[in-house]
């Protein structure tokens, strides 16, 4: 019977917590309490940008539709762009020109090589054409590439409303196949 006592003490024994384990758990637990203080609110100023919804579909009002010609114009706006916690007013250009069957369409002015700004009937080579004076590439009037560009020019989304163009993302030009 004493045997039998004595394992009852053994495994009943409980083991203390001693003074300096209780100062190292509750030490390590305030300085990982500050330091989720510290960096929860940075990781969230980095990651909130990338989980903000971006606005699509957004149009500006960029001229009347009475000013429009078959002849490719360029025209100015502005849009009201964010990037990240940059907010800035960019000025953008497009083409825009009426097509043979009347229909209004607007190109943008980027050239799909290098990015260079295209002009439209600057070149005395290439006649009713826009062309990229950086490398030399050349589009048709629908925006189609014609040399050095391996894709047609973007077009713009765009409506018509109350006699007005208004112009919207770019996108994929459906002009030319």
């Amino acid at each position: 019977m004493s045997n039998h006592n004595e394992h009852e003490k053994k495994g009943n024994a409980r083991k203390e917590m001693t003074r300096r384990q209780f100062l190292a758990y509750t030490l390590g637990g305030t300085t990982a309490f500050m330091a989720g203080g510290v960096a929860i609110p940075m990781i969230r100023f980095a990651v909130n940008p990338l989980l903000e919804k971006k606005e699509k579909g957004s149009f500006i009002k960029v001229i009347e539709e009475t000013k429009i010609t078959n002849e490719p114009q360029e025209f100015s706006f502005q849009r009201h762009q964010v990037d990240g916690w940059y907010e800035s007013d960019a000025k953008l250009s497009a083409y825009i020109s009426k097509s043979e069957d009347g229909k209004i369409f607007a190109l943008s002015p980027i050239c799909q090589h290098l990015g260079c700004t295209i002009g439209w009937n600057n070149d005395k080579n290439f006649p009713n054409e826009y062309h990229c004076p950086c490398h030399g590439a050349h589009y048709t009037k629908d925006g189609k590439n014609l040399a050095v560009a391996p894709r047609p020019l973007k077009e713009y989304q765009m409506k018509i409303e109350n006699g007005f163009i208004y112009l919207g993302d770019l996108m994929d030009n459906t002009r030319v196949k």
